[in-house]
Formats: structure tokens, C-alpha cells, sequence
């Protein structure tokens, strides 16, 4: 008797787990899909910023804090990958739709965009092997 309800509880699993795994990949394929229906191209933008590099964490912070909440205001079409402050400029890694979106995304939070340069390809040291 106990072979027979471990047998059914290994088949309970099993098929739990079959289960589970249609569904995931079901779901990485919608969200594929999804990715797939609405196509970033990734933008380099260069903001002239006068003693960027000398900005404190706080201004920074509230700089980002401006940047997110007209982001989350423009919706899914723009993302904000990262930036790299410099002395006297920051360089923001973005995905958009298009560069419209880059500039409306500027204007709205009172920050420059001098150049918008969409990037084709990224390379690294990986890349080599």
C-alpha cells in the first residue's frame, strides 16, 4: 500500500512539474512576444552638464529620482538602462522606440539631451572569443 501512494504522489509531481515548466515557457514565450511587438533601439545620449563630475550623491539621487518618475509617467515605449557622470558631461544609456521619446523624455524633466545617438552594436571583451 505505501508503494502505491509513493508512486502517485511521484506521479502528482511529475505532472506538477510538467506542468510548471509548459506554463513558464509559455510565459517567457508571451513576454518574448511582448518585447518583440514593441522594438527599443538603444540610444546613447550625451547631456552637457556643466561640473557634473563634482555633483553630490544627494543631487544625484534627486536628478535619477526626476528622471524615473517622468519615465514611469511616458510609460513602457523608454527605459533608462544607466549613465556615466564626467567631469562636465553625463552619458545615459537609454531604450526607446525612437528618438522622439529621448527628447520628450529631456524637455519633461528639464535636462539636456546635446546628442541622441542610436547604438547598432555593443561589443566587449567577449566578444574576442
Amino acid at each position: 500500500m505505501k508503494t502505491i501512494t509513493n508512486r502517485c504522489l511521484l506521479m502528482a509531481i511529475m505532472l506538477f512539474t510538467g506542468y510548471a515548466s509548459i506554463a513558464q515557457k509559455a510565459t517567457t514565450a508571451t513576454n518574448l512576444k511582448t518585447t518583440d511587438a514593441t522594438h527599443m533601439k538603444t540610444y546613447l545620449i550625451e547631456r552637457d552638464i556643466p561640473n557634473a563630475g563634482k555633483l553630490t550623491p544627494e543631487q544625484l539621487k534627486s536628478i535619477s529620482q526626476t528622471s524615473c518618475k517622468v519615465l514611469k509617467e511616458m510609460g513602457p515605449k523608454i527605459q533608462w538602462i544607466q549613465s556615466y557622470v564626467t567631469g562636465d558631461k553625463i552619458y545615459c544609456v537609454y531604450k526607446a522606440e525612437n528618438e522622439e521619446l529621448i527628447r520628450e523624455h529631456a524637455k519633461k524633466g528639464g535636462f539636456p539631451a546635446n546628442a541622441i545617438i542610436e547604438i547598432s552594436s555593443v561589443i566587449s571583451p567577449a566578444t574576442a572569443n
